[in-house]
């Protein structure tokens, strides 16, 4: 089994900025649903941990307001209710109901419907019964759905943000999706020694041992076919790898138009593919900043005052959304070594609208700006973070994203989790017009987001299998 990385590391969206003795994850920055990386370790034999040592990330996220609003996550229960009762008295009660809730969502949901490759759409809805078909909630809203057990806004606009990671809006995404803070309150937020790129390390070290042969530095400029089935790879130095199962793990419209552009099989079904609703873009920024920061923690999510217009600007405007939410993850916070003694490594994460949305964009004054706006914003709630303390910057727009990473439409999730785009409406992870070609990754089945893409894997295995033999 051979592994192509066109990039010096591997890890894709999470991958590792080294520089003057800081270390910075690039995307993920945080470990969820830790139950589902363990698995992989087990189905090889091994155990997870002599691989990836995990540190437990408490409170998990904080939410910040610009009226100074402040409301923290935490999988301790009584802190969890300390905390909700603080912004609603009362909603102690309100809060049980939401978790046993939630929590039977997303246990039926790795039961019966996140775990399994289905084609057919009846045949998937139908796994459930009547009953467990109408306590998903498809037909209420997210911001709805949570609503059914807070009154605050603000409660309902933190749980709510985690839409923006599935490429849509809280007012439109189904209520199904309260599963998403429910699995972290249930199992926690952890973050590798090391950082996220820590668990990269480890799979790779589990990867060789196993006899994976890894090239880095090694793009494939197309995926070659013959006699209407996969031939192989063509790496970018005009090397032909052949190979009769190839499996790729870029955005599948990527793969489809970039790397299999020339197969007029694939070109049939490329204009529904590249109608594929994906989730927001990003512009990132990597600090590292002198001496610590103050009141953030391990990772912060600011919420603008006028939450439904901000989704409007991202999901539907052309700019840089007017409220601007963003996250700031420091995770030397947790793990000290990621920068120098006594100093910091902060991430932020800006969301914007893709790049087909916002057309021509001059990206040194959009950075400028959007730089000034977030300081400026962690200023007004004490942080201590000025400009003058960042030692070091690193910056990745959309199209860095794209560009380096293969993402499409610099896309920073992948596809979308609206209502038709889940389950077998998602892009299937194989192609039924090309025989031998696959799909892993954000953008075809289960989802988005590091524990989805790892049980993406899974299906992708167990369909090589159905199919090769």
């Amino acid at each position: 089994m051979c592994l192509y990385e066109a990039n010096p590391r591997l890890g894709g969206r999470a991958n590792r900025i080294e520089s003057n003795g800081f270390r910075f994850d690039t995307g993920p920055s945080l470990l969820n649903y830790p139950w589902v990386f363990e698995r992989v370790f087990e189905a090889a034999g091994a155990r997870m941990a002599d691989y990836v040592d995990l540190l437990p990330v408490e409170p998990g996220v904080a939410f910040q307001w610009p009226d100074g609003t402040r409301f923290a996550l935490s999988s301790d229960l009584a802190a969890l209710i300390r905390s909700v009762e603080s912004i609603e008295p009362g909603a102690a009660p309100g809060l049980m109901r939401f978790l046993s809730d939630a929590g039977a969502k997303y246990d039926m949901a790795f039961a019966k419907l996140v775990n399994r490759n289905v084609d057919n759409p009846v045949r998937w809805f139908f796994s459930l019964s009547p009953r467990e078909f109408r306590r998903l909630s498809v037909w209420r809203s997210l911001y709805g759905e949570i609503g059914r057990f807070f009154k605050s806004p603000r409660i309902r606009e933190a749980l709510g943000s985690y839409g923006m990671y599935l490429g849509g809006s809280p007012f439109e995404l189904p209520g199904f999706f309260s599963i998403l803070p429910y699995g972290e309150l249930a199992y926690g937020l952890w973050l590798p020694r090391g950082g996220v790129y820590g668990l990269v390390e480890g799979l790779e070290r589990l990867a060789r041992e196993l006899g994976v042969d890894i090239y880095t530095n090694t793009p494939i400029e197309r995926i070659e076919t013959a006699g209407g089935a996969v031939r192989g790879v063509r790496r970018a130095n005009g090397e032909l790898d052949e190979f009769s199962v190839v499996v790729s793990n870029v955005d599948v419209p990527t793969t489809d138009s970039s790397l299999l552009g020339h197969e007029p099989r694939i070109a049939k079904r490329r204009g529904s593919i590249q109608r594929t609703r994906m989730t927001p873009g990003v512009l990132t920024f990597y600090w590292g900043v002198r001496g610590a920061v103050k009141g953030i923690g391990h990772h912060m999510i600011f919420l603008p005052e006028d939450y439904r217009s901000a989704f409007h600007d991202l999901f539907r405007g052309s700019a840089v959304p007017r409220g601007l939410p963003f996250y700031v993850s420091v995770a030397s916070a947790t793990d000290a070594t990621l920068a120098p003694e006594g100093h910091s490594t902060v991430f932020v994460l800006v969301p914007l609208p893709l790049l087909s949305q916002m057309g021509d964009v001059d990206w040194d004054q959009q950075v400028a700006e959007v730089r000034a706006r977030v300081l400026e914003r962690l200023d007004r709630h004490g942080c201590g973070l000025t400009a003058d303390r960042i030692e070091v910057e690193h910056v990745l727009t959309p199209c860095d994203w794209r560009d380096q990473f293969g993402l499409f439409d610099g896309s920073a999730f992948g596809a979308a989790h609206t209502l038709f785009q889940v389950g077998p409406f998602r892009a299937r992870n194989y192609a039924r017009e090309l025989p031998g070609m696959y799909y892993t990754g954000a953008s075809t089945t289960p989802g988005t987001g590091m524990p989805m893409v790892i049980l993406s894997g899974q299906l992708t295995a167990q369909r090589v299998l159905a199919h090769e033999g």
